[in-house]
């Protein structure tokens, strides 16, 4: 106990040893300093022991984080966008829009790697209002209907220059603040309930659209949906998934839908591959779906080609 207060206290722990890990203390120190950067990502409350291969990957990562710094910079990032297909109509009501990196040496370097990367060394927050930026821009050339929808990471939800900064992107790109739509995950809600609830106010004021994304992942959902001012629920895909598998999906699903149109929210569809799927969810009562089954992300300029696609088409490249 430390002042009357019970104190938990863990350790991860990075272990080198001479002679074969270093011949003197500053070499053993840096060995063990990148065990223990292994032991941290490993899951905390652990220990690594060095090895030889952890050098080179080091290496590699600190390279990765130089050729990020750089990809803003020099036109490497660019947004790949997925449809939002309406299931009345079987028309397009909106793109979802997701970041791509090509690296110029790698290639396409997949976002569950460098975002992280962004995340930790500062970068995600000017990535991330470069994205809102690129994404309204890319909606002023799609017609007046079609709506663009950005995710969120929690740093940039509570970055101080967001609401700014969707303000400028709306008025540059001269489209209605209504085709904006903003994706939420629930780690952004986690802490400071009073400021994330003044956040969101002013952008419903703005007119901006605001959806929970992944709904379903967390241990709170419920609860944000009554405390939280959201337009829209996105359904993780992994419901979707499991609909022609486990009998309790199809029950969860229907219950999202009907919980949503109670509560005057729209719902979403995510991970829809299948034409059984697309029965399921519109059956279901959800009002948009997404997935493969329409089209894989594309970059922006083969996104006018969908719109002269027959309505509800499932992709070509869907077997």
């Amino acid at each position: 106990s430390l002042s009357n207060h019970q104190v938990a206290v863990g350790a991860s722990v990075g272990i080198a040893l001479a002679p074969a890990d270093g011949r003197d203390a500053v070499e053993l120190l840096k060995n063990a300093d990148m065990a223990l950067y292994r032991a941290k990502n490993d899951g905390r409350g652990v220990y690594r022991f060095f090895e030889t291969a952890m050098d080179e990957m080091l290496q590699a990562r600190r390279q990765l984080e130089i050729d990020l710094r750089n990809a803003l910079a020099t036109g490497e990032l660019e947004l790949y966008f997925q449809p939002l297909v309406s299931t009345g109509t079987g028309q397009i009501a909106g793109f979802e829009s997701l970041l791509r990196w090509n690296h110029p040496e790698r290639g396409q370097v997949p976002p569950s790697e460098f975002v992280p990367v962004a995340e930790e060394i500062g970068l995600i927050v000017p990535i991330g209002e470069w994205v809102i930026r690129q994404a309204c821009l890319a909606a002023s050339k799609w017609p007046a209907h079609v709506k663009v929808a950005v995710n969120l990471s929690p740093a940039q939800f509570k970055s101080d220059a967001l609401v700014p900064t969707v303000f400028s992107a709306l008025s540059r790109a001269q489209i209605a603040a209504g085709r904006l739509e903003l994706e939420i995950t629930e780690n952004a809600l986690l802490e400071d309930t009073d400021e994330t609830l003044e956040t969101l106010h002013k952008f419903r004021e703005m007119g901006v659209r605001i959806a929970m994304d992944d709904f379903g992942t967390g241990y709170s959902s419920l609860s944000y949906l009554r405390s939280f001012p959201f337009d829209k629920i996105k359904i993780d895909g992994s419901f979707v998934r499991d609909l022609s598998k486990r009998e309790d999906a199809m029950v969860i699903v229907k219950a999202v839908a009907g919980l949503s149109k109670s509560l005057g929210m729209a719902t979403t569809a995510e991970g829809v591959e299948t034409e059984e799927q697309v029965k399921l969810v519109t059956e279901a009562g959800y009002t948009e779906m997404q997935g493969y089954y329409f089209s894989r992300p594309i970059p922006a300029d083969q996104v006018p080609a969908l719109f002269t696609r027959p309505a509800g088409e499932k992709d070509a490249a869907v077997s």
